[in-house]
């Protein structure tokens, strides 16, 4: 090799480290964002008492109003293990479908998926789903990793046959689990791949990926590192994160997820929700959503979301549920009316 031929191997190698360290470590804030909003799911599914099928209903037309785009409104799982989600296909039934946005379920199995399209009226997604904690997985899902590999190639046949768009993987407890400990990095990473691997056997091209932290177990430097980690190997996959706030890292966290450009997020209005399965003693609340649509709309980030009627939608959701919530804006209020006030004196 000549020293020319050197000096330009080098600028190449420092330009490609350059493009990697970009795309793992730092990327600039996304222009806007899109969120899932999860409350009448992952929220009322853990309440301690019975919520009113009517209740549902309209907590969910509310929801239709404030401009969200999707909106996960049931789960279709066992009622024995999961009460609160007995009446899923009379909420289906009741809610006033919105044009333009789109109301989808969660199930677990191929019965849960039959419920699911039986309904006529949601929005089936199909998803190659993959747990790094086998403990969890038995807990949640009553299988083992073996187990749960199995299903997804037997879902991912139905979905074909029934012409379910899979576009989307997801790894549940991705930053730590409160039976097995921290998950390592590697395994996170090595669970993405299987992901990819199962998707392409099916000839599915994975372009999402969802990234939930199921436990709380998630600290900003940690989803620094694994987007970082993820992204150096998997460069073009689109990521999504799934936050809990059982430990105030909620919106930290989304935070961290900002500045690394991620532009999708699950959330729960007025930090509604929790997993039935994750050993916490109570209801552990997601990130909220009218939080994340704060945070981002004072940074520029949009939402498309209308935050007063989202505000209101909290404050209904307080009411249902009969007991307070962790929401901190739809106590703080916007700074809109503040900030008319101001200019009036």
């Amino acid at each position: 090799m000549t020293e020319v031929d050197f000096i330009v191997f080098l600028m190449y190698y420092m330009c490609k480290t350059a493009l990697l360290w970009r795309r793992s470590v730092m990327l600039d804030f996304p222009q806007s964002i899109s969120i899932t909003e999860e409350g009448p799911r992952e929220g009322f599914q853990i309440e301690k008492g019975l919520i009113a099928t009517a209740r549902k209903i309209q907590f969910i037309n509310a929801l239709s109003e404030t401009c969200l785009k999707r909106i996960q409104v049931v789960s279709f799982v066992d009622p024995r293990r999961v009460p609160g989600m007995a009446d899923a296909e009379e909420v289906v039934a009741g809610i006033d479908m919105e044009p333009g946005v789109a109301y989808t379920g969660l199930w677990l199995n191929e019965k849960g998926l039959e419920r699911a399209r039986a309904t006529g009226k949601l929005t089936l997604e199909g998803k190659i789903s993959l747990y790094p904690s086998e403990q969890f997985l038995l807990r949640n899902n009553n299988r083992t990793l073996a187990q749960q590999t199995q299903y997804m190639h037997r879902v991912l046949d139905s979905y074909k046959a029934h012409g379910i768009p899979v576009e989307r993987g997801s790894i549940s407890n991705a930053f730590g689990c409160n039976f097995e400990g921290d998950i390592p990095l590697a395994k996170v990473v090595a669970t993405v791949g299987e992901v990819l691997d199962i998707g392409a056997r099916h000839g599915l091209g994975i372009k999402e990926l969802s990234l939930a932290d199921t436990m709380a177990w998630a600290t900003p430097l940690q989803i620094r590192r694994t987007i970082g980690a993820i992204r150096e190997k998997y460069p073009d996959i689109r990521i999504s994160l799934h936050l809990h706030d059982t430990r105030g890292m909620g919106i930290a966290n989304a935070y961290a997820g900002l500045k690394m450009g991620v532009d999708m997020f699950d959330a729960c209005v007025a930090g509604l929700g929790g997993c039935p399965f994750a050993g916490h003693a109570g209801a552990a609340g997601n990130v909220c959503t009218e939080d994340l649509v704060f945070m981002c709309e004072e940074m520029g980030i949009r939402t498309g979301v209308d935050l007063e009627r989202l505000i209101e939608c909290a404050r209904l959701a307080e009411e249902i549920a009969g007991h307070p919530l962790p929401g901190s804006v739809m106590k703080g209020g916007n700074l809109t009316k503040l900030r008319r006030a101001a200019q009036l004196n």
